[in-house]
């Protein structure tokens, strides 16, 4: 006879606040000592109990697992690029966690370089993500950054390419490098200790210590990271300060690194522009006259606001995500419709629009793909929807024709016309069409039969990307109808979108995304008793408090790394990214926003009542999202929750933001996920 495992009961130590006159009470605020042995047993102990309870499912588990291993081509290499001679690809091999990183100089019988090994860089390590990376023009020398505990904190390494010796002496907390012309100097960002963003940027000389390194630029303003980076033709260097809603770029010649930087256009709030070069002008994406950008240009010499001509002017229906510039076109990457689009310009004779590259599919993602060259007649693109497997594209400005150089192989059996995928729109309750992603197994699909499996995001105006995952199979092939919804927040159709759910209107961001489970399952698309929802981060926030909303909408809630503590968050500026995030959510030390924060944090409105089944999840050095938000919000639900539906808190004690690094151990994850909701859908 097996013994049920109890569940972790957290210790309560009531600690009050008061602001604006309204006291908070947080029972579970100790959970943030990450350093005390009592946390670490509790975080231990919640993982106990979720392998416990999850102990029925190992075989479906390793079913799972075995399944989206079947998918993924273990063996593989990338679509190699050209740069500067030399040809760059990635390549993956079985049994291996991480890519390889190589190159072949150009021309017949050449040998493969491995430039850098990231098996090797993860020897002895439980978590390793590459950052930035950058290659002296003449081929030799590399600058890269590692992260090794998940917490987004990067050290800078340079390598000899030529002798394959890595230069001992590194520097900590570095976020974007650059070389100079020269092949001798390094530019590169470094992050501030307590607050966590990019704010000086540093000038290197090969061959001298790190101490010898110059400081060019302090960012003194809270709100703003700082990156650095190169124009495609090479000619300039370019250093953005920007925070969410503001920005400002200065330049340097690349063969002049120790001339003084110089400044396009001061900064001003709300005014955000990035630059390209091309034949002595900037090239300027601005949102200065409408919020979803036009493009200018000015000469180089004079670059202030008073020279700007206007290239493509602003459309109130269409978005200028980025701006792709070559000798002799540009590439405009815009968003209409809550779809993008990829539409050409040539300079000859003057800007003139030359083409735009069609899609077949009704909902899908296109974007740039790797394109080093600036001296080139062909444009490399990428394309995926939910039932298209990601392809890479190669497009012939001169015929106006595209070829397909790789599609992702997919094996395991995986045969597209056995799906489908479709845009729905659901209506909020102000009467605004919210578009709805949609992908399903044609032959398992019965109206109103279905489980329902509904993704949302919704905050940064991050368009929620429509991709292929072939992980997802797991679910269709088991009659899931799975939906992806692009509700206001995001940026799906352009920066009114954003506008609409951020700050004093974030709560649109919950109420559309039950506008569109309940739309989903009143026109059949979904069983209304077997409604799965997930959500991360941000998405995270949106999975709590939509179940404080309607908790009876839902049968299973997947929540990973949530961002579920909002006015503790919020209200501690010494936490990383807090006063940046001032910009999205709101300065709760204006009694306005602390008010209409406190109305929908998850962590704060959380009451007695029925839960749907729960599964949290986060990591130990997450840096975006601190462990102990979920950790605080589980611990709290517990006490209150009246069902007896499973709530499992599962912590990885050795990641990050985005869970495990290594591709096969991120499939057990997702395999725990799966596992769960199918358990929780009586599906299994």
């Amino acid at each position: 006879m097996t013994t049920k495992m109890t569940a972790p009961i957290a210790r309560k130590e009531t600690r009050e606040t008061t602001h604006h006159g309204i006291t908070l009470t947080d029972d579970y605020g100790w959970l943030r000592e990450k350093e005390n042995p009592e946390v670490t047993a509790y975080l231990e102990a919640e993982n106990a109990y979720a392998e416990a309870e999850m102990a029925g499912q190992a075989g479906l588990r390793e079913q799972l697992y075995d399944e989206m291993l079947s998918h993924m081509k273990q063996t593989d290499v990338s679509v190699a690029y050209r740069d500067r001679g030399w040809w760059y690809s990635t390549r993956t091999e079985e049994g291996k966690q991480y890519a390889i990183h190589c190159r072949r100089a150009e021309g017949a019988g050449t040998v493969e370089e491995v430039i850098l090994d990231g098996n090797a860089l993860a020897e002895g390590q439980s978590f390793m993500a590459l950052g930035d990376t950058d290659i002296t023009d003449d081929g030799r020398w590399l600058a890269y950054t590692v992260d090794a505990t998940g917490f987004r904190q990067y050290t800078l390494h340079r390598k000899d390419l030529q002798t394959g010796e890595t230069i001992a002496g590194t520097v900590e907390r570095v976020g974007s490098v650059a070389w100079a012309a020269d092949c001798r100097t390094l530019f590169y960002t470094v992050e501030d200790e307590e607050q966590k963003r990019q704010f000086q940027l540093w000038r290197h000389r090969l061959g001298d210590p790190h101490e010898l390194d110059q400081l060019v630029f302090e960012e003194t303003d809270e709100r703003f990271n700082v990156s650095v980076g190169r124009t495609r033709d090479g000619r300039y260097l370019v250093m953005e300060s920007a925070s969410h809603i503001t920005s400002e770029s200065r330049f340097v010649a690349a063969e002049r690194p120790e001339d003084e930087w110089r400044l396009i256009a001061k900064r001003e709030d709300e005014h955000e522009y990035s630059i390209e070069h091309r034949d002595g002008e900037w090239l300027i994406r601005t949102n200065d006259r409408g919020r979803n950008f036009r493009l200018v240009a000015v000469p180089v010499e004079t670059p202030g606001r008073e020279h700007w001509r206007e290239l493509i002017w602003h459309r109130e229906a269409v978005m200028i995500e980025d701006v792709e510039v070559f000798q002799d076109f540009l590439v405009s990457c815009e968003r209409e419709q809550g779809l993008p689009r990829l539409r050409l310009y040539g300079f000859e004779g003057g800007i003139r629009p030359t083409g735009e590259i069609a899609f077949p599919e009704p909902v899908y993602s296109a974007y740039p793909h790797v394109n080093r060259e600036f001296a080139t007649k062909c444009f490399r693109y990428g394309y995926q929807s939910l039932v298209t497997p990601s392809s890479v594209y190669e497009y012939d400005t001169e015929s106006g024709t595209s070829t397909l150089l790789k599609q992702q192989e997919v094996p395991g059996g995986f045969d597209r016309a056995l799906y489908a995928s479709e845009r729905v729109y659901a209506t909020a309750g102000d009467g605004v069409k919210v578009p709805v992603s949609v992908v399903y197994r044609k032959d398992r699909r019965t109206k109103g039969g279905n489980p329902l499996y509904v993704y949302g995001y919704g905050s940064y105006g991050y368009s929620l990307p429509i991709g292929f995952n072939a992980n997802r199979l797991s679910l269709l092939d088991r009659g899931v109808v799975m939906a992806y919804a692009h509700i206001r927040g995001g940026g799906d159709l352009g920066t009114p979108w954003h506008d609409a759910g951020k700050m004093l209107g974030k709560r649109t961001t919950f109420t559309d995304f039950l506008a569109v489970v309940e739309h989903l399952t009143e026109t059949g698309w979904g069983d209304a008793k077997r409604v799965a929802i997930e959500g991360g981060s941000a998405g995270g926030l949106l999975m709590g408090a939509v179940t404080n909303l309607r908790p009876e909408l839902f049968r299973v809630v997947v929540s990973h790394v949530p961002f579920v503590d909002v006015m503790n968050t919020m209200l501690d500026a010494s936490l990383p990214l807090t006063v940046p995030e001032y910009e999205e959510w709101g300065n709760p030390n204006e009694r306005e926003y602390f008010e209409y924060m406190l109305s929908y944090s998850p962590y704060d409105n959380l009451k007695p009542g029925k839960y749907p089944s729960m599964l949290v999840k986060t990591s130990l050095h997450d840096s975006q999202v601190m462990y102990w938000e979920p950790a605080k919000y589980v611990a709290k639900l517990r006490t209150l929750k009246t069902d007896g539906n499973p709530l499992l808190l599962v912590t990885n004690m050795s990641a990050g933001h985005g869970g495990a690094s290594g591709r096969y151990d991120y499939l057990k994850e997702i395999a725990f996920d799966y596992g769960f909701v199918l358990r929780e859908m009586r599906m299994v």
